[in-house]
């Protein structure tokens, strides 16, 4: 059981009048509760429908559901009231509990007793409120596989790699006069060299993670008149963005968060990148710069009014980039070379199936793949550098002094259990539950 001796209680369902509100309850007068409502005794995890009262007061006909620690969520005593969504019906319930001694739940803090309570770690707690959050298949499945224990099975997998390095290091340094073999710690070396191997590559891939959850950002650049904001309007099929013949039209960058191919994509119009004497323009054109910069995808648009002239755009583009030649119905734009490049006209339509197709095949390349990603979150990332810089500090302290390696091996150990909450929790739980809806 966890040390919180309050019971708590929120609303589960989202506010507002609805068919069915769900007040969630946990601690240890849960069962105290339900009886002074007139729900007592009920049979844990089988429905029934009582008269909920207070004071003489009916409150709701209910459907309750009852859980007996541990087989509940938190681990604790807990239940379900199933109510009608009036208002009045939520209010009158909730201001019973709090007479009866109950408070309202903090964010996260069901799910802050759960993991307390060792029905699931950290990373499993982080994939409850992705789920939650999930607005895509992509998103969902990846916080679905989080919650199941995939990531924590990884990291648990590098811990016991680690482990088991610093026992060959341990067995020399502190049995040295018993008969274990020579040069038992430099035995770990291959052990740590394939370790540092699988760190490198989950931190290679840790943007995949990150971009699934939080989304993938692709930016439209190139010279004014060249028809980004067009281009924009239809790829989030609606008018988003103003649309002119003046050229400079758009000064500041324009977000829209689209779905494309079942993943969740922050969608960037910006400025037209040209030289300028407004000041506003030309703070519009240095956010464009910085976006660019920090894309995920850069699609580089261009059109027969901007051909010839050196596009500043083209300073931007990377090999794995797109250059979309627009205006197609105006006349061809030869391709820059070292790029792919689609045809495209958003006045008649020309093209736009094809390149919605092109993107997608191009986030289903980047942020699908065989092996469930070791970074979720910038928390898991920082982690997992802390260790692998442990290791290879280990590794190279090896041949000198094992004792030392030792020392590198157990920072390791513990940077990674600091993903699943294994130790040292107490100084990151703030960070992990501060983010959760009520209720959860």
């Amino acid at each position: 059981m966890s040390a919180d001796a309050d019971t708590i209680f929120a609303l589960a369902t989202p506010p507002g009048r609805g068919a069915i509100a769900v007040l969630r309850l946990s601690g240890p007068q849960t069962e105290t509760a339900l009886t002074a409502l007139g729900a007592g005794g009920l049979t844990p995890r089988l429905a029934s429908v009582r008269s909920l009262r207070y004071e003489g007061r009916l409150i709701d006909e209910a459907l309750i559901l009852r859980f007996v620690a541990p087989r509940s969520y938190t681990g604790e005593d807990s239940a379900e009231l199933h109510l009608h969504g009036g208002r009045a019906v939520i209010e009158a319930a909730s201001m019973a509990l709090i007479a009866l001694g109950l408070r309202p739940a903090e964010p996260g803090e069901f799910t802050r007793r759960a993991f307390q309570n060792g029905r699931m770690d950290l990373a499993q707690a982080e994939a409850v409120a992705d789920l939650i959050d999930a607005e895509t298949e992509a998103q969902k499945a990846q916080a679905l596989g989080q919650l199941d224990g995939a990531l924590s099975a990884a990291y648990a997998g590098y811990r016991r790699d680690l482990l088991k390095a610093l026992s060959l290091v341990e067995a020399e340094i502190d049995f040295p006069d018993e008969e274990v073999p020579d040069n038992l710690a430099r035995t770990a070396g291959p052990v740590l060299d394939a370790l540092a191997a699988d760190l490198r590559a989950a931190l290679a891939d840790s943007d995949r993670g990150c971009r699934v959850r939080e989304g993938y950002r692709i930016v439209l650049i190139g010279e004014t008149n060249a028809g980004k904001s067009s281009l924009f309007n239809a790829l989030v099929a609606r008018e988003a963005a103003i649309v002119t013949p003046i050229a400079g039209t758009t000064r500041d960058v324009l977000d829209a968060d689209v779905m494309i191919g079942g993943y969740a994509v922050t969608l960037s119009d910006t400025a037209g990148l040209r030289e300028s004497d407004d000041l506003v323009e030309v703070e519009g054109i240095r956010r464009a710069r910085l976006r660019a910069e920090g894309a995920d995808l850069r699609l580089w648009v261009r059109s027969p009014s901007t051909e010839g002239a050196e596009d500043p755009a083209a300073a931007f583009m990377q090999p794995s980039d797109l250059q979309v030649l627009n205006k197609a119905d105006l006349g061809a734009v030869v391709a820059a070379p070292g790029l792919e490049a689609q045809t495209v006209s958003t006045e008649t339509g020309q093209g736009l199936a094809e390149l919605h197709d092109w993107i997608a095949a191009r986030l289903a390349r980047d942020l699908s793949g065989a092996d469930f990603p070791a970074v979720t979150r910038e928390r898991h990332r920082r982690r997992l550098a802390e260790a692998l810089a442990a290791v290879e500090a280990g590794r190279r302290a090896l041949d000198l002094a094992p004792e030392m390696a030792g020392d590198d091996l157990r920072r390791a150990a513990d940077a990674l259990a600091r993903v699943t909450g294994a130790i040292g929790v107490e100084d990151i739980l703030g960070e992990v539950f501060s983010s959760f809806c009520i209720g959860k």
